[in-house]
């Protein structure tokens, strides 16, 4: 989970503070020589931190946050707002022109994740009723027109492509195809080196020159940390990009980009790859970024994706099923199915208020969720049905088929006897129905994790 090293040196840092009753100018200085520590192990720039540090601290020394009643939450609204203006403050979107199509150029290193971000782009774009169609520009990288296909495929996107014809010329015709075709947009997945050289940066200047695209957007890898930012600042000089999508967010990532990237470039993260997915792509919103730093959660962000994941008829099928007390192993399958389609469990952990950053990844099981719908998956329908009928003998089965222990298919069973019995009391309550909610539940105390 990316900021997590940072999410809990910062959540130290503010307990300190919340220490003190009243706050010296020694106890700030002292707190923000600890946020610069944090910072700079995050791998977030020396300068872009000096500089954060020395505005947060002059604000926060002042009389309003001195002479306040709460001054540790002052200064805790003070860093959030900086960690927004650092990030760019709000969500930047594509600048689509008046007459389609709309161009978007992407760019970036080898490995970077470039074509793979051109496809999840183009999902993104379906969802906004969009018509995208992808270009195989990269005529270099072996099967890289071929990997373009197989997730434009999943993306559900046309490929158009012209073999090892010069990428000028591709980016020209496909322009061309779009306009007499009826796509609104189309993407360059234009080729990546792994490093930077004379050669690829002058291609890269003709496909620009020839196209005129109305974005050119860099993919970067924010794994790759002080790196990303040189590389960013590199292709921003000689293209002029527009902005950036950072990937790997959800990974094992220190987050030092994320909180460079603008200030070193002057360009904005518009977007930010979050999972290996072709829906893991969102939008980079600077505020919800630094609650998640900050571990307020992100709760916009969790409503969103429950909004474009959760099928809305099958929730109100299995809320049905809840209130009349006819929920059964189907049904609690298919709400797993639901709530994988939102991402991990550490993702969304991350989104709550209240509980992200107090729970650390290594105690997430990710497993977990896959292990159960194994075993409900190894039922028969009958035992789906009826679990009561599960006698020993099936369950040593239902064990063996799911590469499980019994003990595992006895507490999957227990859990679920406890949220039948739950069910029933929330549905007769009083003589009346409660009405259940829509959206995905931790089932009867069931955490996937």
């Amino acid at each position: 989970m990316a900021f997590e090293g940072l999410s809990e040196k910062l959540g130290k840092v503010f307990k300190s503070l919340k220490g003190h009753g009243k706050l010296s100018e020694k106890d700030v200085r002292d707190a923000m020589r600890e946020v610069r520590m944090a910072l700079l192990e995050a791998d977030v720039s020396f300068k872009v931190v000096k500089d954060f540090i020395n505005t947060v601290t002059e604000r926060a020394i002042g009389s309003e946050v001195m002479n306040s009643l709460t001054p540790a939450q002052q200064v805790i609204d003070i860093v959030h707002e900086e960690l927004v203006k650092l990030m760019g403050e709000t969500n930047v979107k594509i600048d689509f022109p008046s007459k389609p199509p709309c161009v978007i150029m992407m760019c970036g290193l080898q490995g970077a994740g470039k074509t793979t971000h051109s496809a999840k782009l183009a999902k993104w774009l379906k969802k906004q009723n969009r018509r995208p169609l992808l270009v195989a520009c990269d005529i270099y990288r072996p099967a890289a027109i071929d990997q373009l296909k197989i997730v434009g495929e999943k993306a559900e996107t046309k490929v158009f492509e012209m073999g090892q014809e010069n990428p000028v010329k591709i980016a020209r015709e496909s322009v061309k195809y779009a306009k007499d075709n009826g796509y609104d947009v189309v993407i360059l997945d234009t080729a990546g080196r792994l490093h930077i050289d004379e050669q690829l940066m002058d291609e890269l200047k003709n496909i620009k020159e020839e196209t005129q695209p109305n974005e050119i957007l860099l993919v970067v890898d924010s794994m790759t940390g002080q790196d990303a930012v040189n590389v960013a600042k590199s292709f921003n000089e000689a293209l002029e990009i527009s902005g950036v999508i950072l990937t790997k967010l959800d990974g094992d990532t220190r987050g030092g980009a994320a909180l460079s990237v603008l200030a070193v470039t002057g360009k904005p993260i518009k977007f930010s790859g979050i999972g290996e997915k072709i829906d893991d792509l969102e939008p980079f919103h600077p505020d919800r970024m630094a609650s998640r730093i900050l571990g307020m959660g992100d709760v916009l962000s969790l409503i969103e994706k429950a909004k474009n994941t959760v099928d809305e008829k099958e929730q109100l099928r299995l809320a049905k099923k809840m209130q009349e007390n006819k929920f059964d192993m189907n049904d609690l399958l298919a709400q797993f199915n639901q709530i994988e389609k939102m991402g991990s469990i550490s993702s969304l952990i991350n989104m709550i208020p209240g509980i992200s950053g107090k729970i650390k990844e290594e105690d997430i099981d990710e497993k977990k969720m896959p292990r159960t719908k194994a075993i409900i998956m190894s039922m028969t329908k009958a035992e789906r049905e009826k679990p009561s009928i599960i006698d020993a003998k099936r369950k040593r089965r239902i064990a063996a088929g799911s590469g499980t222990k019994v003990e595992d298919v006895n507490q999957l069973l227990k859990q679920f006897d406890m949220m039948k019995k739950m069910m029933k009391q929330m549905g007769m309550k009083g003589g009346k129905k409660k009405r259940f909610p829509k959206f995905p539940m931790n089932m009867g105390g069931m955490p996937p994790f």
